[in-house]
């Protein structure tokens, strides 16, 4: 696809508002969650931002269908940004990606493979962390035998899961907490995968450099003596 079609021309002027909008949408969401007792009209608010930029989404997602001219087939081949319109809590992890197109697009200096997957990565767990902490605590913290009752208790678990240590002190009981329990242990272990195995490979790297170095200084100093 060049750099004139259509959809690309749309992708590019809408990734910085989408990008706000999925830090609108989390901040909104976050208030809501964690602020029950705000006065009505206030709340009320947040929640018309929370659900204006998932309309936002929305609309991105439908003229993306429209002009790429894939008819039904988009849902399959865009089954991310699909899952995403489902699941609006995902989208800020999006911002990931988005950073990485304006940085490409502007031709600015980028960092190494290996930097830019543990970078890149490091954040989205950051972001999904934040995100999945918010939806468990507002599902469990009113459910009966809750072990998960304080926005602390959703974050240590959070952090727990999504580092597969898995304590089990805190634990989701709703089915709806379990489900994002799933959720949040696949994208942990390919999160963690993907900044552990860059990281490695970041090390052989360099290791194999050095190693190089010093065979090509051993030959120099192999080298008879010039009379």
């Amino acid at each position: 696809m060049d750099d004139d079609s259509p959809l690309d021309r749309w992708q590019h002027g809408t990734d910085l508002p989408l990008a706000i909008a999925s830090l609108v949408f989390l901040g909104a969401y976050a208030v809501h969650v964690l602020a029950p007792g705000l006065p009505g009209g206030v709340h009320d608010l947040f929640l018309s931002l929370t659900y204006g930029a998932w309309a936002l989404f929305a609309v991105d997602y439908g003229v993306r269908w429209r002009i790429s001219g894939d008819g039904p087939y988009f849902v399959r081949r865009q089954w991310l940004d699909t899952v995403v319109l489902l699941l609006p809590l995902l989208r800020p992890v999006r911002i990931v990606r988005t950073y990485e197109a304006m940085q490409r697009r502007h031709g600015h200096t980028r960092l190494a493979l290996q930097a830019r997957v543990m970078a890149y990565a490091s954040l989205s767990i950051a972001l999904l962390g934040f995100a999945g902490a918010l939806a468990v605590y507002q599902v469990e913290r009113g459910a009966p035998n809750a072990t998960i009752r304080t926005f602390g208790d959703s974050v240590w678990w959070t952090c727990s899961t999504l580092s597969t240590v898995g304590y089990g002190d805190v634990t989701p009981v709703t089915t709806l907490g379990r489900t994002i329990a799933v959720g949040l242990m696949a994208c942990g272990i390919a999160l963690l995968g993907a900044v552990t195995g860059s990281f490695s490979s970041m090390l052989l790297q360099r290791f194999a450099l050095e190693g190089e170095e010093d065979a090509l200084v051993g030959r120099t100093d192999d080298r008879p003596a010039e009379k």
